[in-house]
């Protein structure tokens, strides 16, 4: 979809701002620039749009070489997002939206539909936001119209220079879920920008590291980056804590999951007390007759009397196979549990410990070819 080829920029001093640049943006996918500051990063992104022009190589969007069409034309085709969202302060929020389609030459009826639709899509509702002005809006709220209004027109591809840098943690972390939401529901192809490893290894499809003037180190997605790095300063830049960052971009599977023992809602609560005393761990899951998680009981729960049904414990929390290793290890530090159950709907498929969690990580790490497993 987007490819650079030989690309390079030099200004008028010598300085070198991309060194002979070859590379491709896979049609639909999110790939991410990440390197020290004066890699290039910003000057890679513009001159895909031509804010900033090449000195030599060509840059291809669909097909075409874009060093050769109307700057003014090709940036109508093109979504671009940067960090302080660029929204017009004299604009009301959905006047900002409707700005390129208004420019395409669209009716207004339908750029303000556009608008209210995006809008919505971006989680703010154009009925209370789409009369505010910018400033009448937090932080994170002006990116998400930033990202509303550079999904427009449509454009097949967008350009994002460090979108989320400027806004807190929180708001950070909310808008990366939802434009990942957002992404999967619209399959652009995304160029993104950031100085930020954690938020390239959680959004992108790619990564591509950059060192000084503009050299790619290497572009393979996050579990290779993180688990093989290139070289030595692809390793250094990632860190030297890139092993629990990979917690992020490793999905539960079932394969790594432990299997305590089981006990039916239905049985009494003897027979549970003779499979836990049988067993190494002092409880046991308790399923449904379809098989279906329903809590726990421990040893003392199964003293006495009755079915297990009258003595089951609920869960705290619970993670869908798919889930990230990360997210269950936070849940399983959070409520200071050693396990924490995985379920594919309701059916119960064996729980994830820390052990475990180590275990998948050792298992899917890509090797070096000669390089033994840590």
């Amino acid at each position: 979809m987007i490819r650079l080829h030989g690309v390079e920029k030099t200004y008028g001093d010598g300085t070198t701002a991309v060194r002979s640049l070859t590379l491709d943006v896979r049609r639909g996918e999110l790939l991410a620039l990440v390197g020290p500051s004066g890699c290039g990063k910003s000057t890679i992104l513009r001159m895909v749009n031509r804010l900033i022009e090449p000195t030599h190589g060509s840059i291809e969007l669909d097909g075409e070489d874009v060093t050769h069409v109307d700057p003014v034309q090709l940036r109508r085709r093109i979504g671009y997002v940067i960090q302080a969202s660029g929204l017009f302060p004299h604009e009301r929020v959905r006047q900002n939206v409707m700005t390129v389609p208004s420019l395409l030459g669209w009716d207004k009826q339908r750029a303000r539909a556009r608008a209210d639709e995006l809008l919505e899509l971006v989680g703010l509702d154009p009925s209370q936001y789409g009369n505010r002005y910018p400033h009448e809006l937090s932080g994170g709220q002006q990116q998400r119209v930033g990202v509303a209004r550079a999904l427009a027109a449509d454009p097949p591809v967008l350009l994002m220079d460090e979108p989320f840098g400027a806004v807190d943690p929180i708001q950070r972390d909310r808008l990366q879920a939802q434009f990942r939401h957002i992404q999967a529901e619209l399959g652009k192809t995304v160029l993104l920008v950031t100085h930020d490893i954690d938020e390239a290894v959680r959004l992108a499809d790619r990564i591509a590291v950059l060192s000084v003037g503009g050299v790619l180190e290497q572009v393979a997605d996050p579990t290779t980056v993180l688990g093989a790095p290139a070289n030595d300063f692809v390793a250094d830049f990632v860190g030297s804590d890139r092993g629990l960052r990979r917690l992020a971009v490793t999905p539960i599977d079932p394969q790594d999951l432990e299997h305590p023992p089981t006990v039916r809602q239905s049985e009494d609560l003897a027979t549970a007390r003779a499979v836990i005393d049988a067993a190494a761990q002092p409880f046991a899951v308790v399923l449904d007759d379809a098989g279906n998680l329903r809590g726990w009981v421990g040893r003392r729960e199964t003293e006495g009397t009755g079915t297990v049904a009258d003595r089951q414990r609920r869960f705290e929390e619970t993670a869908d196979v798919g889930d990230t290793l990360r997210r269950a290890l936070a849940e399983i530090v959070q409520h200071d549990a050693g396990w924490l159950p995985v379920v594919d709907g309701d059916r119960y498929l064996g729980v994830l410990t820390p052990t475990s969690v180590y275990t998948a990580l050792r298992r899917t790490a890509p090797q070096r070819e000669g390089t033994p497993v840590a």
